[in-house]
């Protein structure tokens, strides 16, 4: 590991950390982010109206970083960008082995007098070895050790996924959402203009890092192509790479500009490293949680073959045109299913034909059969269950042990089963409900998504990453 990048270990690991420019303004916005860290945490602030703030929120605050009297391994630079060289220095001086630089108002602008103090910025930088995030950046989000960016990001607890971002709001949207949805972050890093550390360098930390088990990113553009490529490449043999890519439009590429100062490359560029790498292409945040979701908690399967269970007629029409949209197979069953299924399935209101139709067979013993019997087709590669709280609610409150035997049911086939099992739970007024529920079935193993539409965009990523592990394998890789 080079220099910079075991000084962004040490950021990441701080014994300590500088606050350089909180102000009232914006109520002391990083230092209330901060307030989770379990070592000290210092404020640096030159301007007396507003360090009585600062020191009724519990911080003592010194005039310059080399102040301090003891080490701080990282600082949160928030000052104007006229400023930032002679911050910078002090880091460098104080021995800082990562500086994020919140401040904006460099390259991304245009202006020459932005591009130079970002180039005597990025000169000062390498020239120390030391990591210099952004700048116009949110910067470090680790919650294991208490290292936030957003005051409303979970802290103390160690995860696994990691996340790059050039957008410091998409990085924070990642972190709270994902939360929601039952992921944890390993790390998030916020680069913003990436002017020293870029998009390789972050990658290259998170394929090492030990903790972090699959990676998503947001990315603009790409100054060295060659090298991300290489590095892009290593990953997805040992962990899942997901790419959100900014500036596939026109008018996206020049947004990307005023942003980042970022130069967005072709989609057919990215289309090709998408291929050969392995790396998993989305459009949006909800299918990035939705498509790590899967991963974590899906049991693999290069097949595209899906069974189908709605309670109702018109929802086992529109489940089965947008799974087969996504180029995912509905196929008829084997002929032993359907004779299984005579035995048993009640077919007034209701069709067994794949998509199932459960019609009147939500009583007795008949859901878990049907599971039982899609489970042992050899047609199925994996089942989807449709759950709309439209009727289930009305089912567990006439029938108290209902919500319960669908768990037991649902634990039982995700359990002994080797097919991936994934639910849909959406499409009805019970918004707190439908979140606490699909929070249920998380907590039993089993994935559970908003709709018919996003459900079927993770399993198909999922299931062709399944491939490309098993095409490497079977090639040596």
């Amino acid at each position: 590991m080079d220099r910079r990048l075991e000084n962004l270990h040490r950021a990441l690991h701080p014994r300590a950390v500088a606050v350089v420019g909180a102000r009232r303004l914006d109520d002391y916005m990083w230092l209330r982010n901060l307030s989770t860290f379990a070592g000290p945490v210092y404020s640096v602030n030159i301007d007396e109206k507003e360090i009585p703030g600062i020191e009724a929120l519990g911080f003592q605050n010194y005039k310059r970083l080399t102040d301090i009297p003891g080490p701080v391994d990282f600082a949160v630079v928030a000052v104007p960008r006229r400023a930032t060289p002679l911050v910078l220095q002090d880091a460098i001086a104080k021995g800082v082995a990562g500086v994020a630089l919140f401040t904006a108002g460099f390259a991304e602008t245009g202006e020459a007098e932005g591009r130079q103090l970002q180039e005597t910025l990025a000169a000062m930088a390498r020239d120390a070895g030391i990591a210099l995030i952004g700048p116009n950046c949110m910067g470090l989000y680790h919650p294991k050790v208490g290292l936030r960016n957003h005051v409303e990001q979970p802290a103390g607890e160690a995860g696994n996924v990691g996340f790059l971002s050039q957008s410091g709001t998409h990085a924070i949207n990642f972190s709270l959402y994902g939360a929601s949805q039952g992921l944890k972050c390993s790390k998030v890093i916020s680069y913003g203009n990436g002017v020293v550390l870029d998009s390789p360098d972050y990658l290259e930390y998170l394929l090492q890092d030990d903790e972090t088990t699959v990676i998503g990113m947001y990315i603009e553009g790409v100054r060295d192509g060659r090298r991300f490529f290489e590095v892009a490449k290593r990953i997805p043999p040992r962990k899942p790479l997901l790419i959100w890519r900014g500036g596939q439009t026109e008018a996206g590429r020049r947004a990307t500009a005023s942003h980042t100062a970022s130069l967005a490359q072709s989609n057919e560029v990215w289309g090709a490293l998408l291929r050969q790498t392995g790396a998993i292409g989305v459009d949006g945040l909800e299918e990035m949680v939705d498509t790590i979701k899967a991963l974590q908690f899906l049991k693999p399967t290069p097949g595209t073959r899906l069974g189908l269970v709605t309670m109702t007629g018109g929802p086992s029409v529109v489940i089965t045109d947008t799974f087969a949209r996504e180029g995912l197979e509905i196929p008829p069953l084997s002929e032993a299913s359907y004779a299984r299924f005579r035995t048993f399935f009640n077919i007034i209101g209701g069709s067994y034909q794949n998509p199932i139709d459960m019609g009147m067979n939500w009583a007795g013993e008949n859901f878990e059969e049907i599971l039982r019997v899609l489970r042992d087709d050899p047609h199925v590669d994996a089942v989807v269950v449709d759950l709309p709280l439209t009727f289930l609610l009305r089912r567990m409150a006439l029938r108290p042990d209902f919500k319960a035997r669908l768990f037991s049911c649902l634990t039982e086939m995700r359990q002994h089963d080797d097919k991936p099992l994934l639910a849909v739970v959406g499409f009805s007024p019970f918004e707190k409900e439908e979140v606490d529920f699909r929070r249920e079935l998380l907590a039993l193993g089993v994935p559970a998504f908003h709709n018919f539409a996003r459900a079927a965009r993770a399993f198909r990523h999922v299931s062709a990453y399944a491939r490309f592990r098993a095409r490497l394998a079977q090639e040596g890789g």
